[in-house]
């Protein structure tokens, strides 16, 4: 048996998944639960403290990204042909992602398979953003949805309002976010496949 005896990056050490885009593998950073905005630490790889969550915006779901998957031309060229908006590039970041499940899940620096159903066309600052919507793979009540049409209203209103109010601290000037839009899996996959060409132009 062959032994890992050093820790995977999760950007770059982890799988997208060899059923991607219609299931990709996530890496979670954030649950509802947590009360600190934990992040990756880009060079390192492990989890660190972004922020205290200082008010009451809760992420709503698990919150985390897609390895190898890099948010650059490719994705900003795809978020401005179908908004027709200015965007300047895309985010740099690895592409994020939104898990949802049944189960109450504790923590995060976990990795699960899920199957992508949608997406939120986030523009920050002049900057492709977007948000993936999915559903944890076998879960009881979720894992059988297979796009946002399946999803009910209340749960989109929730994760876009989410996205609306999480950087606005009250007493400072309120953070303009931009949700052009919010799409099903199609375009998901199209974003997914995209990010992924970015990953390797980037990084090879």
């Amino acid at each position: 048996m062959q032994r890992n005896f050093y820790k995977a990056h999760p950007w770059h050490g982890i799988q997208i998944g060899k059923d991607m885009p219609k299931i990709v593998n996530s890496f979670i950073e954030i649950v509802p639960t947590d009360t600190v905005k934990y992040e990756i630490d880009k060079e390192t790889g492990y989890l660190k403290i972004d922020r205290p969550q200082k008010f009451s915006n809760i992420v709503p779901a698990l919150y985390g990204f897609v390895p190898q998957t890099y948010c650059g031309e490719q994705t900003a060229e795809l978020a401005r042909a179908a908004s027709g908006k200015v965007i300047e590039k895309g985010d740099g970041d690895p592409l994020d992602i939104l898990v949802l499940s049944e189960r109450a899940i504790t923590h995060g620096d976990i990795i699960c398979e899920a199957i992508p159903i949608g997406g939120i066309r986030m523009i920050d600052k002049g900057e492709a953003d977007d948000k993936i919507i999915a559903v944890l793979k076998g879960d009881s009540m979720y894992g059988k949805w297979t796009d946002i049409k399946d999803c009910p209203q209340s749960i989109i209103d929730r994760l876009v309002h989410y996205f609306l109010t999480y950087k606005n601290i009250p007493g400072e000037e309120k953070v303009a976010v931009d949700i052009d839009a919010v799409y099903g899996s199609e375009v998901a996959y199209q974003v997914i496949l995209k990010s992924r060409e970015d990953y390797r132009n980037m990084f090879g």
